[in-house]
């Protein structure tokens, strides 16, 4: 797993042992990343990276121009990984890791009351049932702004609704088992 494009390109990223985190190919971070420079661009962009695993979808979207990334996992021992993997691409000074659970972050002061994200990425277990539970409390939170992009990964037999909450789909991109929608906020229209 690697860094695929940007200051941080080529750099190693480390992963920590087991099965229990499942890193994005860069095949899938490719697709993903296009997908996101072609919609809203990624210069300067503040990044809220939920079940961050590793790390790589926040650092590749620091590598490319965010300025900001905060990233949330539940394993402290896959915090400490992240930590390693962000100052290996030399990136820590731009971002925050939060060892808890996606549902407590997304209650935390820390993040409800800061301003909203440009760009919120979502990577769960792919078995995890509580997927459209969160993207409904997401949806209706204060990080999501009037011009945030949510990207959700998910398997493809997931049942991805059309809406959650406030946040609409407005594209599905599938590469074999996995693949990552788009939504953007429906009362004002998309982007």
């Amino acid at each position: 797993m690697r860094v695929i494009a940007g200051s941080a390109k080529g750099h190693h990223l480390k992963s920590p042992p087991g099965k229990a985190t499942r890193p994005t190919s860069d095949k899938i971070k490719g697709s993903l990343f296009a997908m996101l420079e072609s919609y809203c661009g990624l210069e300067n962009a503040r990044v809220l990276d939920l079940y961050a695993g590793t790390g790589a979808l926040a650092i590749e979207a620091l590598s490319r121009g965010a300025a900001w990334a905060d990233l949330v996992e539940e394993s402290r021992s896959v915090c400490a990984v992240i930590r390693e993997n962000l100052a290996h691409t030399k990136c820590a000074e731009r971002a925050a890791v939060h060892c808890m659970p996606v549902h407590t972050a997304l209650a935390s002061p820390y993040f409800t009351e800061g301003p909203a994200y440009d760009i919120i990425l979502l990577d769960p277990p792919y078995a995890d049932p509580n997927i459209a539970s969160i993207m409904d409390a997401l949806a209706d939170s204060s990080l999501v702004g009037e011009h945030t992009v949510v990207v959700l990964e998910h398997a493809r037999r997931f049942d991805v609704r059309p809406a959650y909450g406030r946040l609409r789909l407005v594209k599905t991109r599938c590469h074999g088992d996995t693949c990552l929608s788009i939504f953007s906020r429906q009362d004002v229209g998309g982007q």
